[in-house]
């Protein structure tokens, strides 16, 4: 068989072993099941380019949303929808350019996505059980299972899920499971330039979160924190903690996260308590009322 001359020169190769993950080279993680993948997203690093949702688009085959400018941002998409699982915000702050540090900008964004909770709201909301856990602990929707009921929807406290017009059934972000089951990189993460959105184990992607935020406090950025791992803001009310976790430089609220988050069923007993106990009020009322009368 001929070979093309490049190839020629080049015969051996430059790895010492079998590669059987292509994510091994791409992100330094080997893929297996059982184990809990997710995303670390640094904003300081995020550019607006919005790589992460072109590649999103392409490998899923997801249409475009409504084309145009929404009016109150220089982003088109302007949220995460059935049709949109990665959305990069364009958040602008009134900074005067005589009162700003040099060469630094006044937008911040942020690439936001489906949080992958560690205790899912919306997998405990769906009564079909169309929304399970995969083998890599990240949440994923069957449509085939799907009824459309909408139940995940106001059981998501960031507001990821969406019903489609086009088929009824609900949609978001689903960590590329087919690309994990191959051994790939998720198409988000592969293709952010420069490495604002980080795919990989989520405890060690929790340390390496902890050293960044380290390295920026030594540098001057005193509000850096983490929003999603364990006891900071964004992982409260028995989420646990999200795979799909973020450094951030604002208020969750600039960003247009829930500052403290919580999970629906935890306000079903408060909630039954106190409708049982008006019950039990009226029905005693009601009973006082027709003892005085007879």
């Amino acid at each position: 068989m001929d070979m093309h001359p490049r190839a020629l020169e080049n015969p051996e190769s430059s790895l010492d072993r079998m590669i059987r993950d292509e994510s091994e080279l791409t992100a330094g993680v080997k893929i297996e099941a059982g184990k809990h993948y997710g995303f670390f997203t640094d904003t300081t690093l995020c550019i607006g380019c919005k790589a992460c949702e072109v590649a999103c688009k392409e490998w899923n085959n997801l249409p475009a949303d409504e084309l145009g400018l929404t009016g109150d941002s220089y982003d088109n998409t302007g949220r995460l929808s059935a049709h949109t699982w990665r959305h990069v915000n364009f958040i602008e702050r009134s900074v005067r350019a005589n009162e700003q540090a040099p060469f630094q900008s006044g937008w911040l964004m942020m690439s936001d996505v489906c949080k992958h909770c560690h205790n899912a709201p919306c997998l405990e909301a769906c009564p079909t059980g169309a929304l399970f856990y995969t083998e890599f602990h990240t949440v994923v929707v069957q449509q085939d299972i799907c009824n459309g009921c909408g139940y995940c929807q106001p059981a998501c406290p960031f507001g990821v899920i969406d019903l489609s017009i086009s088929d009824g059934k609900a949609h978001k972000c689903t960590l590329c499971y087919d690309r994990l089951k191959g051994g790939l990189e998720p198409a988000c993460a592969k293709s952010c330039p420069t490495d604002s959105i980080q795919f990989g184990e989520v405890p060690e992607l929790i340390l390496r979160a902890e050293k960044r935020v380290q390295a920026l406090h030594r540098v001057g950025v005193d509000g850096a924190y983490l929003y999603g791992t364990p006891g900071a803001a964004g992982a409260t009310g028995g989420l646990d903690h999200l795979h799909a976790f973020f450094l951030l430089t604002e208020r969750p609220e600039t960003y247009n996260l829930p500052p403290a988050p919580t999970r629906p069923s935890n306000r079903v007993l408060p909630s039954l308590a106190a409708g049982l106990a008006a019950v039990a009020g009226l029905t005693l009322a009601a009973l006082a009322t027709f003892t005085r009368n007879a």
